[in-house]
Formats: structure tokens, C-alpha cells, sequence
């Protein structure tokens, strides 16, 4: 939330230079006020976890939001009861009128897939058009940052020799961003994924800024320079045990899986994880939805 200070303050431009939300006295006194409009579109098997996960990091803030829940027509859903969908879950063509603050594409199960051999591809690619002139702020994660990335600016995914897994310390390349108001030198973040997008196609468009890298795991937050299309190859809203299900899901499929890095305490499988991305998870989320709030116009209607 942005800090009311007195009109002519002295610090108020130190502020700003830090990304510090603030506004003067008049215009907190005749400020539009209203809710935001988050849209998320799930592609993940599992929904409902999914679902809750991201709604527990939009929670963090004391912003008034209302989410609407998005899936594809293109795609049956296995993994999640058919009530659940249609009780609380909308197709593109019920909401493509409409504008949003901010949007969140998930990842999804399909990465090792070329991107125009999912089935939903083409629905995909509609939406994200769509989202250029009906929402202020896109954020993309894991697989969705490497569709965006394809999509918008014809960056590719390559298959990594093995299984990108585990949870990875990662350093800010823009610390003061108003994505990364708040992080310190370094933050861990899980990573779970079998492709990944180079810092070197990323540097490459000028209409791109590389956020946040790690040594072991690569790129991890870009964005556009205007804040629009934002993309995060990790998974700051995993739960503290999700890692720990898929790698034991994988060994009882005898599928070839190694011990996710860095997670388990002195790599015993029989100890709980840590959570230790969890503070660093709210904060990103935090923060992206104070910039949205601070930069989408009252009005959506005026977005293009």
C-alpha cells in the first residue's frame, strides 16, 4: 500500500527512487478507490492445489481482490472432479469481454511437448493476445513463462540433460525493481522443470530485463521493461512438501528421478523441508500487486 506523506516532504523523491509507493495528501483525499480483478488461468492437472497455493499468495496484502478462475475449452481435465469446474470455473469465451488488473498463467505438464503440439496451444495463444489489451500486468510461471516468452517475443525452451529440481539460491540483478522491493542479496526458490529459457535470447530484446538469475538453475525472473508481461521460471507458491510428493511419486512410477537439490536436511528423505521460500513468495506477490494497484488506471477500459 502506498504511504501518505505530507505535500513537499524532503524524502519523498529518496522514496521513489527506492520504488516506494507515495502520494500526497490531495490525492489521497480524492483517490478512486475499488477492488482488483486478478484472473488466473490454471493449466495444472491438479486445480485445486494449484489454486490454493496462489490464492495464499495473493492473500498476503491488504489490497481487496476478486479472482476469477479461468480454464481451457480445448482441454478436458483428468485430475480434478468435473463439479469442481463447473461450479467455479469459466472458459475463455465467457470472460473475453471483460478487463483485469492482473492475470497469472500457470505452468503445466507439457513442457518436453514443442509448444504447438499442445492441444490447447492455439486457445493458449488467443488468450495472451487478449491479455496485451484486456489486462495491465501478465505474470507467467514455469512452463507459461516459456510460452509467453515464445509467444510474445519467439524465445525457445531447450531440454536440459536432467531434471531441473530442487530449490536454488538466486541473486537480483535489479535490486531495486518494484518486483524485488524488499529481497536481499539472495533468495532460494524451487525449481521443477526438464527445459529452460537462456539468459542470452533473453538479453537479446530490447523490450525485455533480465530480474533474477542462479548459478545452478539459469534464468528465474524477466519482465518487460513496462511491467507488463512478467515472467518466473520457478515456484515461489510451492507448498513446503510438493517437491518431496513429486519426487516420491516419480520413484514408486520408476521413473528416472534424482533427490531434488538442496531441500531435503543433509539430503535425508526421511526429514521434513525446510520452507525457506515461503517469507520471499509473499513479498514477490506483495509487490507485484502493489505495482499493479499503484499502476493500472481506474478505468480499465482505457488499457491497450
Amino acid at each position: 500500500m502506498p504511504i501518505t506523506v505530507p505535500d513537499g516532504l524532503p524524502s519523498i523523491d529518496l522514496l521513489r527512487q527506492e520504488h516506494i509507493f507515495t502520494i500526497n495528501e490531495y490525492r489521497a483525499t480524492h483517490q478512486d478507490i475499488r477492488p482488483l480483478r486478478i484472473v488466473l488461468l490454471n493449466l495444472m492437472p491438479k486445480k485445486i492445489e494449484t489454486e490454493t497455493q496462489l490464492l495464499r499468495m495473493l492473500s498476503n496484502t491488504p489490497l481487496q481482490m476478486e479472482v476469477e478462475l479461468l480454464q481451457v475449452s480445448s482441454h478436458k481435465s483428468k485430475n480434478t472432479p468435473q463439479e469442481h469446474l463447473l461450479k467455479f470455473y469459466k472458459t475463455f469465451e465467457e470472460i473475453r469481454g471483460e478487463r483485469f488488473d492482473g492475470m497469472i498463467i500457470t505452468g503445466a505438464p507439457v513442457e518436453q511437448m514443442p509448444f504447438e503440439a499442445v492441444d490447447y496451444w492455439q486457445e493458449l495463444c488467443q488468450m495472451m493476445e487478449w491479455s496485451k489489451t484486456h489486462v495491465f500486468s501478465t505474470l507467467h510461471i514455469c512452463w507459461g513463462a516459456q510460452a509467453g516468452l515464445y509467444y510474445h517475443y519467439r524465445i525457445p525452451k531447450y531440454d536440459l540433460p536432467q531434471k531441473m529440481f530442487g530449490v536454488f539460491e538466486h541473486r537480483p540483478l535489479c535490486p531495486t525493481h518494484e518486483l524485488l522491493r524488499g529481497f536481499g542479496d539472495c533468495f532460494p526458490v524451487p525449481h521443477s522443470r526438464h527445459t529452460e529459457v537462456r539468459a542470452q535470447d533473453i538479453e537479446r530484446v530490447d523490450n525485455l530485463q533480465l530480474l533474477a538469475v542462479s548459478e545452478e538453475s539459469g534464468v528465474h525472473l524477466a519482465g518487460s521493461r513496462d511491467g507488463r508481461q512478467l515472467f518466473v521460471t520457478g515456484h515461489w507458491e510451492y507448498d513446503r512438501d510438493t517437491l518431496a510428493n513429486e519426487y516420491r511419486r516419480d520413484l514408486a512410477r520408476h521413473l528416472p528421478i534424482e533427490m531434488p537439490k538442496h531441500y531435503f536436511p543433509s539430503d535425508d528423505p526421511s526429514k521434513e523441508p525446510l520452507l525457506t521460500w515461503r517469507a520471499y513468495g509473499s513479498l514477490f506477490y506483495s509487490n507485484w500487486l502493489n505495482f499493479v494497484y499503484q499502476k493500472t488506471p481506474f478505468d480499465l477500459s482505457g488499457l491497450d
